[in-house]
């Protein structure tokens, strides 16, 4: 998946994920790290294909590589992540040789790092893909900081769902 590591090495991409490490070293409820980034991927996938949605594998691991990519601007700034996020994803999907994304991937690619905090009823496929992707991949039924988390219940994910 060259697609999807030209997005890692690129140097944008290491910095604000070095910057995000960083930002959370001392964090003890969920992070926002290569392993939650790639569960992303990977549930997003599984759904994809169980679905027979057509959505080619690298469009959905490079929008899970991407979606988080701004959280430490919300940590530093208060930017809100995803619009941190879509801001940094624009200019290293830019940076990539035309054939590794069509426009239209990319415009999706965007649209679902920017759309994927909040469920609404005019999300594109990838969008909702992700959206949902990103919430199941929250293991609270297993996580011992579950009763400080400030996650609403009905946001907590207190059963293994795919």
């Amino acid at each position: 998946m060259r697609e999807v590591e030209a997005i890692r090495k690129h140097p944008l991409y290491a910095e604000y994920y070095d910057r995000l490490r960083e930002s959370e070293k001392e964090r003890k409820f969920c992070c926002h790290q290569m392993e939650h980034l790639l569960d992303v991927a990977r549930i997003a996938y599984i759904c994809n294909l169980e679905k027979n949605m057509g959505i080619r594998k690298e469009v959905i691991y490079g929008a899970a590589l991407l979606h988080d990519i701004g959280k430490s601007r919300q940590y530093e700034e208060g930017i809100p992540h995803e619009k941190a996020s879509a801001t940094i994803a624009k200019i290293i999907l830019e940076d990539l040789p035309e054939t590794y994304y069509s426009e239209e991937e990319k415009h999706a690619m965007l649209r679902a790092v920017l759309g994927h905090r909040r469920e609404r009823e005019d999300m594109e496929e990838l969008e909702r893909l992700l959206y949902l992707s990103d919430k199941r991949s929250r293991m609270c039924f297993d996580c011992g900081m579950e009763t400080e988390c400030n996650w609403s219940e009905e946001k907590k994910n207190l059963e293994i769902t795919v």
